[in-house]
């Protein structure tokens, strides 16, 4: 009898083996929307000047690797912790940060590879972002960005941004741009 029921136990041990091998190819399974609270999508539009200061003892932009050559910029790599604020002025209310990097990828225009995530601090967007990836074509008029990704309220976002140069000092490389965010979110 206790060799019965040793066989059987193996022969169920042996079965589950077999059945639970077949299942790392289920790696992925669709699930519902609602089971992460997505409903209807939201588009949302803002508008925050975003303040690159190079200059001074405590700029918000640094570059971290100098252009190859005086005569471009191709090859700079600069980090970036820049003022978000609600009007021009540097010293208007502040809504977030901009945390990223920018990166000179023209050899013969002016362009640069923006990486950066605009991370919101006050209101109903407080401890949401957005992440902004794309190429910023500099001394276009307006220039457009893809919105990849975000969090908190802009979880599952896409969409785009629209950057225009409001301020530059050619001097310093000091500028502010105004961002219009157009944010498609549940």
């Amino acid at each position: 009898m206790a060799k019965l029921i040793l066989i059987i136990v193996t022969q169920i041990l042996l079965f589950a083996a077999v059945v639970s091998a077949g299942k790392g190819q289920n790696f992925a399974k669709t699930i519902d929307k609602k089971h992460f609270g997505l409903r209807k999508e939201k588009l949302t539009h803002f508008r925050v000047y975003w303040h690159d200061i190079l200059s001074g003892s405590n700029p918000s932009s640094v570059v971290i690797n100098p252009p190859i050559s005086n005569s471009s910029f191709f090859g700079a790599v600069t980090v970036i912790d820049n003022r978000l604020t609600t009007e021009v002025a540097v010293n208007s209310t502040l809504v977030g940060q901009a945390q990223g990097i920018y990166a000179a990828t023209g050899q013969r225009d002016l362009s640069a590879l923006m990486v950066m995530n605009f991370a919101f601090k006050t209101g109903k967007y407080n401890g949401s972002t957005i992440t902004i990836l794309g190429r910023n074509a500099v001394l276009t008029k307006v220039r457009e960005m893809p919105v990849i990704g975000g969090s908190g309220l802009f979880r599952f976002a896409r969409g785009y941004v629209e950057a225009r140069t409001m301020w530059f000092d050619l001097k310093s490389g000091d500028a502010t741009v105004e961002y219009s965010c157009y944010v498609l979110h549940y």
